[in-house]
Formats: structure tokens, sequence, C-alpha cells
């Protein structure tokens, strides 16, 4: 079991933080969740690039870390929506600096990425 202190000890939460949002596609699925709860197809839609296999898994994680809960309406057809705890909606107001830092460099970041898709 992580402690506290040993969680400052590591970078004073940001390796907490890390090990929530670990994984290429838990950021965004926090972002669009900020706008309120979204089905699974819709986040499917959202997330493009994403397998269903992966998408499956990283909502499993971020339900079991409760940083967002799943409601099953057991209804015919089934309906299952996903929406943010009050833990996941202050990570997820947290990722918005990291959102307007990537919009403000945006033109220099696609000139990185160019040149480093290049490199051999």
């Amino acid at each position: 079991m992580t402690t506290s202190s040993e969680i400052c000890d590591t970078g004073c939460g940001l390796n907490a933080t890390l090990r929530i949002i670990s994984g290429k596609w838990k950021p965004l699925v926090l972002f669009f969740l900020r706008g309120g709860p979204k089905r699974y197809g819709e986040l499917k839609r959202l997330t493009q690039g994403v397998s269903d296999k992966v998408l499956i898994q990283q909502l499993k994680d971020l339900e079991a870390d409760h940083v967002l809960m799943r409601t099953d309406y057991k209804e015919v057809p089934p309906r299952v929506d996903y929406a943010l705890t009050p833990l996941g909606r202050g990570l997820a107001d947290a990722i918005i600096p990291l959102c307007t830092w990537g919009t403000e460099h945006a033109a220099q970041l696609a000139s990185i990425f160019a040149k480093r898709d290049t490199l051999p």
C-alpha cells in the first residue's frame, strides 16, 4: 500500500498523478468527460485511433482508481455511461493547463514532431 509520505517523497504528488493518467488515452477520456457523462460509443468516436480493447481497459483502470464511475442502466438494449467522480473532476480540471500549453505551442510542436518523425 502506498502512503502519503511515499507519494510526496517521489515527486510531491506528481508520481501519484502520473500513475492515474498513465496511458495514451486516459487524459483524453478525462478531458472529454468534463462536458458531462458520455456513453462508450461517444468516447470511442472522440478518442480517434484507440482500439476497443485499449479503451475498455483504460476505462476500467480509471473506474478502479475512483476517477470515473460507470453507470449501467440495466436496459435492453444495454445502456451504460461514464462520468467523472469529484476526484476525477479535479484531475480533469488540472489537465486544462496542459491543453492550453499544447494549443499555444501547436505550430512549434508540429515542426518538432515532423522532424522527429523523419529521423531514421
